[in-house]
């Protein structure tokens, strides 16, 4: 089991770098926006893996408010692109 989330675990490293460099090349801040709540995503998901792991329910609470976060997060930025017309 430890063997399969380690490998789960690079995997989503591997993913956020390259969300990272999307984050930063842009071109746009739209592609920007989706990059950063990918990263919160892949986050959340790296610490619900740790989770499984550890068996701990605070893993598990802050997979969850990281996510919420990221959502929340998404829809305002997507409010105020939308409402500004910067997109």
């Amino acid at each position: 089991m430890q063997t399969i989330v380690t490998i789960v675990q690079i995997s989503l490293g591997f993913a956020a770098l390259l969300a990272i460099a999307r984050a930063i090349k842009g071109p746009d801040i739209v592609d920007r926006i989706v990059a950063v709540d990918l990263i919160l995503l892949l986050l959340a998901a790296g610490v619900g893996a740790e989770a499984a792991t550890s068996g701990s329910e605070l893993y598990s609470a802050i997979a969850i408010v990281v996510a919420l976060i990221a959502f929340v997060g998404t829809v305002l930025v997507a409010r105020f692109v939308e409402w500004r017309d910067v997109a």
